[in-house]
């Protein structure tokens, strides 16, 4: 005969995978910059080229380069107050580590052009994100 969970414990057990659940699709608060080609020579892969997919991880992301090739999927949720009020499509992109962002880099992913292109208007400059690994 099988134990039955207390109707308490059962509830609490649904909250957590539910939680758990949000939190694997919610991501992580950060901001997204961008840059223009070249894309090679980069940190990860010296002049092997890597399409336009890519993304330069800040220091946040870049784990002493063990982030190179790691991909990411990111999603712009709001304007930074510079540039486009509305600058967001309401895509995602799925970018691939390549680079270290150089010293100075605004955002915590400093995404390609294209990629950029993708998730918001590119006269923005800078916008809010979420992302995911």
């Amino acid at each position: 005969m099988a134990m039955e969970m207390p109707k308490a414990a059962s509830i609490a057990l649904a909250m957590a995978i539910g939680l758990a659940m949000v939190s694997l699709v919610a991501g992580t608060a950060g901001l997204a910059t961008f840059y223009t080609p070249s894309y090679t020579p980069s940190a990860c892969y010296g002049f092997q080229e890597q399409g336009t997919m890519i993304a330069a991880a800040s220091d946040v992301v870049w784990n002493g380069g063990a982030a190179c090739g790691d991909r990411y999927v990111v999603r712009c949720t709001g304007a930074t107050n510079e540039g486009v009020a509305q600058p967001c499509t309401g895509r995602s992109v799925t970018v691939k580590i390549v680079d270290l962002c150089p010293t100075g880099c605004r955002g915590t992913i400093d995404l390609s052009q294209e990629a950029f292109a993708i998730i918001a208007n590119p006269d923005a400059g800078k916008v809010q994100i979420e992302y995911r690994r």
